[in-house]
């Protein structure tokens, strides 16, 4: 028996949603062999770390342009999809996954994410098709857009619709969860949180040379800028009037374009950079991680991966929310500027080595792919 994997980008990693559709399909894989189907879009081929999955096999579909899309895309505006999730449906990946799903002996058949879930409903009509969710949509677009609320009411049908006609929904977080239950009561949901390969993490020792956090994100996602707005405006002049050498290192693609128009600061303290090829060395050369998200929702995947890179972690409640992490002991959890900056400056001077210790051990139970195998198991 093989589940059948369909999602709407070229499996290549670099972005927090192709992290978790490399999570899934990986502990996935590790009950029954898996076909991974996907759309031509973004990259031209899947990368090394997608093909190296056992028992993997992957299908690409290339996505047809003008009338027939253009059709595609008036049929699901009229049924109630959003337009920026009506633009993404391919009638050739619909298509393809209904062949797919009528092979014998298919088990599972699950949709990555609300496009591929809405190009599939004709298919969930047929058979069991499970959702897999990136977001609470009708509740993470709402905060972060700020819509309007016909807008707002829109993605909510819209959400509902998917919620009820899936076989199963898995949802990244136990606030998630709740908000799903509040969408759609009748929902099938089950807990599914992303991960990250903590087995393939070694735990790196925090800096010892001079006070460095590292902020690791990408900067194209409007949450990550706002959260560096928090940080260089409001948290690290109080971090700089008690620790002045302190300094701030910021790893990610879109610190200048995708969303920044210029440089996000003139101060030699404030590293800006940008992606770099090995996340170790950004990690190895800090002696903590910040994450200052105030919206957003799912789980920051790149919370969990420097927990299991072994830093000490200072999150506001929000990037940790749906965690389970114990302040004080996973990580150091800060709501406003005032406590950022303090826990900060105490991470900096004196290091923090038993969080650092239990935030690890936190990621490899419960954020691993082993731990996640288990939690999708057929």
């Amino acid at each position: 028996m093989r589940d059948l994997f369909v999602t709407t980008h070229t499996p290549v990693l670099g972005t927090g949603q192709a992290v978790r559709t490399y999570g899934v399909a990986r502990a996935l894989a590790t009950h029954r062999e898996l076909d991974l189907l996907y759309v031509r879009f973004g990259e031209t081929q899947p990368d090394a770390a997608f093909r190296a999955i056992p028992g993997i096999t992957l299908h690409e579909v290339v996505p047809s342009r003008g009338l027939r899309r253009l059709l595609t895309y008036a049929s699901a505006r009229a049924s109630g999809v959003p337009k920026g999730f009506a633009r993404g449906i391919s009638p050739e990946l619909a298509r393809e996954a209904r062949r797919l799903a009528e092979v014998p002996d298919r088990g599972r058949v699950i949709a990555d994410g609300p496009i591929t879930a809405a190009a599939l409903t004709p298919l969930a009509r047929r058979r069991p098709v499970i959702y897999n969710a990136h977001n609470l949509e009708s509740g993470f677009r709402a905060d972060v857009s700020g819509a309007s609320s016909t807008h707002a009411e829109a993605l909510l049908s819209f959400e509902r619709g998917l919620l009820a006609r899936a076989a199963e929904s898995w949802m990244v977080s136990e606030p998630d969860l709740q908000g799903a239950r509040e969408v759609c009561a009748e929902a099938t949901l089950r807990y599914v949180p992303n991960v990250v390969d903590v087995e393939a993490i070694t735990p790196v020792s925090p800096y010892a040379g001079e006070p460095r956090g590292v902020f690791v994100a990408s900067f194209t996602y409007l949450p990550n800028r706002n959260g560096l707005r928090f940080l260089l405006d409001e948290v690290m002049p109080l971090v700089w009037r008690q620790l002045p050498q302190a300094q701030l290192a910021l790893v990610g693609g879109g610190l200048v374009g995708g969303g920044l128009r210029q440089p996000p600061s003139d101060d030699p303290r404030v590293q800006a950079l940008g992606f770099v090829p090995d996340l170790r060395d950004a990690y190895a050369n800090a002696a903590c991680a910040v994450v200052p998200l105030l919206e957003g929702g799912g789980t920051p995947l790149k919370l969990i991966e420097a927990l299991a890179y072994g830093l000490p972690v200072i999150a506001t409640p929000r990037a940790a929310a749906g965690l389970q992490l114990r302040d004080g002991e996973h990580c150091l959890i800060a709501g406003d500027a005032h406590a950022f900056a303090t826990a900060l400056v105490r991470v900096l001077r004196d290091g923090a080595p038993e969080i650092a210790r239990a935030g690890r051990e936190l990621a490899r139970e419960r954020f691993s792919i082993e731990a996640l195998s288990t939690l999708v198991a057929p």
